[in-house]
């Protein structure tokens, strides 16, 4: 049990560090990404107003239309396909990547790869 708390911790020191470094704007967002067991999460985040401009998860409606299954990295790549989607849908071109915390890694890293590959530049 300590040690799932110790690690939780050390990924909050890491995402501060990032988030200390890190700022959208509404010309180039933040694509912040956030991971469970189960699923994966993406947030388009204007910071200088504190707007979410779009979501995307492996919980959300378009991606109950994709075949691919929750908590794979095949999810995370829909998860990131459906993201581009949206930032071209919002006319968005760069975005800034927030891994989170989160090393680059396996569906992180899926997610960044599938978003790039959407035309958003980061």
């Amino acid at each position: 049990m300590a040690i799932a708390k110790t690690r939780e911790r050390l990924r909050l020191v890491r995402k501060s560090r990032i988030r200390r470094k890190v700022a959208g704007t509404a010309a180039r967002p933040r694509l912040c990404v956030y991971r469970s067991n189960k699923h994966i999460y993406a947030q388009l985040v204007d910071d200088t107003v504190g707007k979410t401009l779009g979501t995307v998860s492996s919980l959300s409606k378009e991606f109950k239309s994709t075949s691919a299954k929750p908590g794979t990295i095949a999810a995370a790549k829909a998860v990131g396909v459906l993201v581009a989607g949206k930032a071209k849908a919002l006319k968005i071109q760069n975005v800034v990547f927030d891994r989170g915390g989160y090393r680059y890694h396996g569906a992180v890293k899926a997610l960044a790869e599938a978003v790039r590959e959407g035309g958003v530049a980061f």
